[in-house]
């Protein structure tokens, strides 16, 4: 992907006063405008574009051109993951480039001061950042900002709590905020009700800000934002300063409510999961808005754009049918360990990135961060704040990682829905390898994600010495990130690492 950096312009201009360069050098390139369109709950499944070796059952059921269109003109990942099985800690994630593990972020957060774990049997959670992204976190926005970007948040925030600063997200380096806050759903999705929630008498604190001019119309939420979000690029343009554009929709997630415009499609299903099924052709049609509007104002070839999801798809409650199994292959949902948890669709077009590739290289949502400043030509910064994640670039380019890398996931936290793997965990990825660590139970499991995507076969019972061998990497980098592990509620301590753990110790599982 083709690339520039400040460091060159500036080495340019110092020989140019010596009398070199100013001749021979070619005028530095303007810097990309990036779209990150950022998708609530979307599942690994839930796209017509198939991401398993062979097209599914729920791949024959959605309707999603304007992806499938992304993934003809670019790059598809199949192997991508979200930092998180739940949204604020991935959200937070992606914009600081800090793991959950790290930025004590382990949970979403909802109002300030306040913890949003549900009680797990034996276990606490530790004192974890409640108040999540605050303005003195440095953000991908505010470094796009500085650079000379006009920074737009169009849809779900969900960054930081209610009643902090960093719930605005102009506070966290956007010029402008379309529909953002503290609170990770909306009251309704229909303009009819004001997008709040005085139709079914909720709370209040869900109520969508910031869209007062689509009160009272027939519009659906996602569809208001569309609009919102190709307005915001109008007036970039019209600014002439290149732009980031946060587009975060708030479909997939809780109301399940259809869109009357095109639940009719899905009227063979279940109704609960033809409104679902609607609300992904929604998601959809405002990709298709912003690619179209990119098209029409002739810049589609100098934007980036990046679509992707912040965990893994609902399944363990307010869909239709059998629960747990709307992610299959993938064992289980939001929330959980597995991969239907924190497996993501990840499709990536724009300059220099060839048409029509996939890659199925392990890849993690912080790495947003790192790859999106080098596409503007920045570094990360070197502030001594300790980041994770790889540019992706040698990727986009068309190579591959380092190998032997290393993936990280912490939740010490009980999402309070019930389901396979939604307990409180630590978990590490290393080459086809995935190790997990349950936290009340100090029970391992270990599954061959090569031959066995659905985690149908635990290894850790068979296999003690690479049971042991990735329990040391797992310990060695949570201890190196600072992780908060889980307390034990009789003691109040931190409960073992996992190398603390004898993987052969007498073990009876439950389910809560």
């Amino acid at each position: 992907m083709e690339r520039w950096t400040r460091a060159s312009t500036a080495a340019c201009a110092a020989l140019a006063s010596l009398g070199g360069c100013a001749t021979f050098a070619p005028a530095p390139k303007r810097a990309p405008n990036i779209v990150l369109f950022l998708v609530d709950d979307l599942g690994w499944q839930d796209l017509s574009l198939p991401l398993a070796a062979q097209p599914t059952e729920f791949n024959a059921r959605y309707r999603t051109p304007n992806v499938e269109r992304l993934a003809r003109e670019g790059l598809v990942f199949t192997q991508a993951y979200a930092a998180a099985p739940v949204c604020t800690p991935t959200r937070a994630a992606i914009h600081t480039g800090i793991a959950p593990a790290r930025s004590h972020i382990t949970y979403w957060t909802l109002r300030k001061d306040s913890d949003t774990s549900a009680p797990w049997p034996g276990l606490a959670p530790p004192a974890w950042d409640v108040n999540g992204v605050q303005p003195e976190d440095t953000t991908l926005a505010e470094l796009l900002q500085a650079h000379g970007y006009r920074t737009i948040h169009v849809g779900k925030a969900h960054f930081g709590a209610l009643g902090t600063p960093g719930s605005d997200p102009r506070t966290l380096g956007f010029d402008v905020n379309v529909g953002g806050h503290g609170a990770g759903a909306p009251a309704s999705f229909y303009g009819t009700e004001n997008f709040a929630a005085a139709a079914r008498n909720g709370d209040p604190v869900w109520n969508v800000p910031g869209l007062e001019r689509w009160h009272g119309q027939d519009i659906y939420l996602d569809e208001a934002l569309a609009i919102e979000a190709v307005e915001q690029v109008d007036a970039a343009l019209a600014s002439g300063q290149p732009f980031f554009l946060n587009f975060a929709p708030y479909s997939v997630h809780t109301p399940i409510q259809p869109n009357p415009r095109y639940v009719a499609n899905y009227a063979h299903l279940d109704p609960r999961e033809a409104a679902y099924a609607s609300m992904v052709e929604t998601m959809d049609a405002a990709l298709g808005a912003v690619l179209e509007e990119l098209d029409r104002r002739g810049i589609a070839d100098e934007t980036l754009v990046v679509f992707t999801s912040d965990n893994g798809g609902l399944s363990a409650h307010s869909r239709g049918g059998e629960p747990h199994v709307h992610n299959a292959p993938l064992r289980s949902g939001k929330g959980s360990a597995y991969e239907g948890g924190t497996r993501v669709p990840l499709v990536v077009r724009g300059p220099g990135i060839a048409a029509a590739q996939r890659t199925s290289e392990p890849v993690i949502s912080t790495d947003l961060f790192p790859t999106l400043l080098a596409a503007a030509g920045l570094e990360v910064p070197h502030d001594g704040v300790a980041r994770d994640g790889l540019d992706l670039a040698p990727i986009l380019d068309g190579g591959s990682l380092e190998s032997g890398r290393v993936l990280v996931w912490h939740q010490p936290h009980f999402w309070g829905a019930r389901g396979p793997g939604i307990w409180p965990y630590s978990a590490v990825r290393v080459g086809d390898w995935k190790l997990i660590y349950w936290h009340a139970q100090h029970y391992f499991e270990l599954y061959d994600l090569a031959h066995d995507v659905g985690e149908s076969l635990n290894f850790a019972t068979s296999d003690g010495a690479r049971v042991r061998e990735l329990a040391r990497i797992l310990a060695e980098q949570l201890r190196s990130m600072g992780a908060q592990m889980s307390l034990d509620a009789t003691t109040g301590e931190p409960i073992p690492w996992p190398d603390a753990v004898d993987p052969h110790q007498a073990f009876r599982f439950f389910d809560f």
